[in-house]
């Protein structure tokens, strides 16, 4: 009975993984070829790569700026989504009682809520305080739903540290700040890391708010520029490459960073 279900959970387990690479090695594979439709083979060629970096065409440099673009808003955002995010969740760690949970549930509620009421909201609210829609308002917007998700990766951080180091760093002459930047920071540094990865993520990977607060101010993100070039009926064959060199990107980050950690586990073993 055990084997029987030993053998089920991995089955259903290599399904899961087939149902979740499978479409990311197709569009891998397509890329080294110039058909326009997925599953058109018309040769082993690397043009449409060499189109993505040259920007050879419209589309391919509409493109390109759009990764900037995505890429910029995503960095500038999850920035500042740390900052604000650290020392909210110090001020949150620091309240007690109602007011803490209070906070704490009013925190949760961006994570929870659908992107697009978000987006919708936000739209509202820029349209009422006449702010020109563009990348301050996307950046803003970003910044929203993004600090959220830092305040809770650093809150855990500040349950595990020692809540006495920085009052005997101010009893030892510190000001709050000096204790703040050489005590506090560096102990939280591992959330701040955590939350400023997760922030990029969901900065790049939204479409929601990007399209409600963007307007008419022609900056297209990857997920607005893909949403637009559907609606005009097809796909610009240079993302099929743009899609692939994403996905190593971020497999090569995953293996280094798991590499890493096995070898430090490795070596406090030893």
């Amino acid at each position: 009975m055990r084997t029987g279900t030993r053998i089920v959970a991995k089955a259903y387990l290599w399904l899961i993984l087939l149902v979740i690479y499978a479409p990311i090695v197709f569009i891998a594979v397509f890329s080294f070829t110039e058909a326009k439709s997925l599953g058109n083979w018309t040769g082993f060629t690397f043009n449409l790569y060499e189109s993505l970096f040259t920007g050879a065409t419209s589309n391919s440099a509409a493109l390109l700026q759009a990764l900037k673009n995505t890429v910029v808003i995503a960095l500038i955002a999850s920035l500042i989504s740390t900052v604000l995010g650290t020392l909210a969740a110090i001020g949150i760690y620091n309240l007690s009682g109602r007011r803490k949970k209070a906070i704490q549930f009013l925190n949760n509620i961006p994570m929870l809520n659908p992107d697009i009421i978000t987006g919708v909201s936000l739209f509202l609210l820029f349209v009422f305080l006449h702010i020109t829609k563009g990348y301050t308002t996307i950046i803003l917007a970003h910044v929203t739903f993004c600090t959220p998700y830092v305040v809770l990766n650093v809150l855990p951080k500040l349950s595990q540290m020692n809540p006495n180091i920085y009052e005997a760093a101010l009893d030892l002459g510190a000001t709050p700040m000096q204790a703040l930047r050489k005590v506090l920071v560096p102990l939280l540094r591992p959330g701040m890391i955590s939350g400023f990865i997760l922030a990029f993520t969901m900065s790049l990977d939204d479409f929601a708010v990007t399209y409600f607060t963007a307007g008419s101010s022609g900056i297209d993100t990857l997920s607005t520029f893909i949403y637009s070039d559907v609606r005009k009926g097809g796909l610009t064959p240079e993302l099929k490459p743009m899609m692939t060199l994403i996905f190593l990107l971020v497999l090569v980050v995953l293996l280094v960073v798991n590499l890493r950690s096995f070898r430090k586990q490795k070596q406090q073993e030893i």
